[in-house]
Order: structure tokens, then sequence, then C-alpha cells
């Protein structure tokens, strides 16, 4: 790996150290508005169970963490963790969000345990999709919804191809479209929403 590819894996692709921390607050500000649109396309109730894979500093986590029941944070960076208990501090202590290392093919989550899962550019990050989407589809209720996004531009495969991996996996209902987030700067997001088939 190069000096600049080490430099952008430390920094936002598997943040750590100092880096990690000032990708963290630049995750912060440029992903909320996504985060939060995220969260109210997945629209989880009060008695659901969320899972948030890469919550990154935490923006996502807390929106869901307004809604739901329990919030489960599952990101491989101790950084990203750190930087999410203290956006969240309260939820932590009231035991409605709980953090975990982690990644989407091992969330550390039992069987059918969650009603939601949530997924903010970091996609691009699964080393192994199908074993991740496996993982996901595991951890769904049925009847479960799992929405993702990432920046177009950074998607291992096209928007499309991606939403045939989830159908092929077992997912069902699969869409998918692109949302401009706002500011001048905002790079354009690819997304998709899928579902576990009910028994």
């Amino acid at each position: 790996m190069s000096s600049f590819a080490d430099v952008l894996d430390r920094t936002f692709g598997h943040p750590r150290g100092l880096l990690g921390r000032l990708g963290g607050a630049v995750m912060a500000h440029g992903n909320a508005a996504t985060e939060r649109h995220v969260v109210s396309v997945a629209n989880p109730a009060s008695d659901e169970n969320v899972l948030v894979i890469g919550p990154g500093p935490g923006v996502g986590l807390r929106a869901a963490a307004e809604r739901a029941r329990l919030v489960i944070g599952v990101d491989p960076a101790e950084e990203m963790l750190d930087m999410c208990r203290a956006r969240c501090a309260e939820a932590v202590e009231q035991g409605t969000v709980e953090l975990r290392a982690g990644t989407a093919a091992a969330t550390g989550q039992a069987d059918e345990s969650v009603d939601v899962v949530l997924s903010v550019n970091n996609v691009q990050l699964w080393d192994d999709r199908q074993a991740a989407l496996a993982e996901l589809l595991r951890v769904l209720r049925p009847g479960g919804r799992l929405v993702l996004s990432a920046h177009e531009r950074w998607l291992p495969v096209p928007r499309q191809e991606l939403g045939a991996e989830f159908e092929a996996e077992g997912f069902t209902d699969v869409q998918t479209w692109v949302w401009q987030p706002p500011g001048v700067a905002a790079s354009r997001a690819a997304q998709l929403r899928a579902y576990k088939p009910t028994r």
C-alpha cells in the first residue's frame, strides 16, 4: 500500500490513531445528512431493535436511538467506538445504546435479534460481501429491513449489481436509488433497502 493510500485507510477506511480521530470528525460533519436520511428511510419504531454497521462517529447511531428501543453499534475501530460513546453517552448509560467491536460479517448478534440494519459508507469496506450479507440476513427477524447508503463513486459494484447480490443471498423486495445530500460539495449517494422474507 502506498503511503498516501495508507493515510487514507488510517483516516477513513480503517480509522485508527490521530488520523482516525480526525477522519471521524470529518465523517461526523460530511455524513450527517445522509446518516439522518437513512434513519428516516428505515423509520425504526419505539419497540424495535436496530443494528448499525460501522457507525463511525455515531451521528446515525444517535438519530436511531431517538426512535428505537435499542440500538447496537458494531465497528472494528476502537477510535470510532470511543466517539460513539461520547456522542451517545446518555443513551449508553441508560442501556438503549450498546457498542462492540465487530464487522458486517461478524456482528456478534444472536439469530433474528434485530428488526432493522443500517449502514452508511461502509459496504465498500466489506472484504467478503457474501459473508456479510449472510450474517445480516441471519440477525434480522423475519420481515426485518436493511437500509444501506454509500457514496455512489465508492460502491464496490454498480448499485443494481449490489441489489442483485442481496437478492441472491435471500433478501426480498430489494430497491435501489440515488439520493443527493444537501451541500455544494456533497457526493451523490447510492442507497438500497431490502427485507428478510417472512416465514
